[in-house]
């Protein structure tokens, strides 16, 4: 994986910036879109949100950064995958508690 899209250590992966990522209802809905932990597609046609490219880019941006995801990257082929074994192992239960119902 290249360094195009670096994400945090899992080590420094804080809780609070965790939440406050998923504070955002949008964000929180591909967080539960991802919970499958397969990787998905990150064109904005496939999510069915009704925001604009960039609005969409900036929540996949912000989950990456604050350590709920990472990008990966298979020629032209973006796709955002959620990193659930090691927030799992972070922090126990918490994915399968925002994810619930």
């Amino acid at each position: 994986m290249g360094n195009d899209y670096p994400v945090p250590d899992m080590n420094d992966v804080e809780l609070v910036e965790v939440l406050r990522a998923l504070a955002d209802p949008i964000r929180l809905d591909i967080v539960k879109v991802l919970a499958d932990g397969e990787p998905h597609p990150k064109s904005a046609t496939d999510w069915g949100f009704d925001v604009q490219k960039s609005t969409l880019a900036h929540h996949f941006k912000t989950l990456r950064e604050s350590g709920i995801t990472r990008t990966i990257v298979d020629g032209r082929t973006h796709a955002i995958q959620l990193r659930r074994v090691e927030l799992d192992d972070r922090f126990p239960g918490l994915i399968a508690a925002l994810t619930a119902g």
